[in-house]
């Protein structure tokens, strides 16, 4: 117990400390991801909440939290944002390696931001979950419900693109990829996070049976 309690306080505190750290960098003007002439300060802090990075680790930060307090944790809502959690840092993690990384070229808190947010965080969320659950917390149900949420925000990320022209990752900007490539990148990425969510249900069922329900 004290030992699950030390890995999400961990967890919790270079979630919030790389979130933090990439707030501020975006207040000064630090330039985000690729852009050269950064924003206004209100349409950069809508930005900054806008990448899916920022929102995958907010998640984390959350069911860390609340696990310090509590390592045996659950009810319907948290399991939801729990696997949300896991299985969107896990797609951060993966999507940044493979995509994203070869278009950056951060220097000095910069670089330490995208790498506590992009590699830091997810390698000690998913060790922490697949080590200390609390399982089983992972039903069809919560699956379902739970790749809502990534649903939500493609639908409002493209949606308010087509406003204002700006996209937070370049394989999501229809005006300079096309639609039909989108549309591939959004297959593959939706792919992604189905399998992801069955091997979460899988890996969290195996071990201790069928879930209980949540109190």
């Amino acid at each position: 117990m004290n030992a699950a309690r030390t890995w999400h306080a961990a967890t919790a505190a270079l979630a919030v400390g790389g979130l933090t750290l990439q707030l501020v960098l975006v207040v000064i003007g630090n330039p985000v991801l690729a852009e050269v002439e950064p924003p206004g300060l209100g349409m950069r802090l809508y930005r900054f909440a806008a990448y899916f990075t920022v929102e995958s680790n907010a998640l984390v930060a959350f069911a860390a939290l609340t696990l310090v307090r509590n390592p045996q944790r659950d009810g319907r809502a948290w399991r939801v944002l729990r696997l949300a959690g896991v299985v969107a840092i896990t797609v951060t993690a993966l999507v940044h390696f493979v995509l994203l990384r070869p278009l950056l070229d951060l220097e000095g808190w910069d670089y330490v931001a995208d790498k506590v947010l992009h590699m830091g965080v997810p390698a000690l969320a998913i060790l922490g979950w697949v080590c200390f659950g609390p399982r089983p917390r992972v039903s069809s149900a919560t699956v379902w419900v739970a790749l809502a949420l990534p649903l939500g925000w493609t639908v409002w990320t493209l949606a308010f693109g087509q406003v204002d022209g700006w996209y937070p990752y370049p394989f999501l900007d229809p005006d300079a990829e096309g639609w039909p490539h989108v549309a591939v990148a959004l297959a593959g990425v939706t792919t992604l996070f189905v399998a992801l969510s069955l091997a979460a249900r899988w890996w969290d069922r195996r071990p201790a049976g069928v879930a209980d329900p949540p109190t």
